[in-house]
């Protein structure tokens, strides 16, 4: 729905950990014209420059909790409103080398009242 609005370009940075870089973030917003639940997110992807980061090295912010995405399986608190700006964090030694990269966002969002979910996809 809101797909080309789902990364927030200017918050892309580099997560430096100890002086060492861990991976790297940005900030996403959700791509359906409603707040969801976060176990009604039914997946997030990331890929950088074609190859896919694998499921395990992101890590969703929204508010001050953080997860990953096997725990927002069961998340039924924590909400993702529209307009929120919530922070994925992608585990990647070295993070994101200087100079310009590709990152592509996916979202499927479960709706109550749809028979298949909502796919979101953007980027940059």
């Amino acid at each position: 729905m809101f797909d080309r609005y789902m990364i927030c370009e200017e918050t892309v940075r580099n997560v430096t950990e100890g002086g060492t870089v861990t991976g790297f973030q940005f900030g996403a917003r959700i791509a359906y014209y409603r707040g969801l639940g976060l176990s009604m997110v039914e997946s997030l992807a990331v890929s950088v420059d074609g190859e896919v980061v694998p499921p395990g090295n992101i890590r969703f912010t929204v508010g001050t909790r953080t997860f990953t995405l096997a725990q927002m399986e069961t998340e039924y608190e924590a909400r993702w409103e529209f307009g929120d700006v919530a922070t994925v964090t992608v585990l990647r030694p070295g993070g994101l080398a200087p100079g310009e990269h590709r990152i592509e966002f996916i979202e499927d969002l479960r709706i109550a009242y749809m028979p298949f979910p909502l796919k979101g996809r953007d980027s940059n």
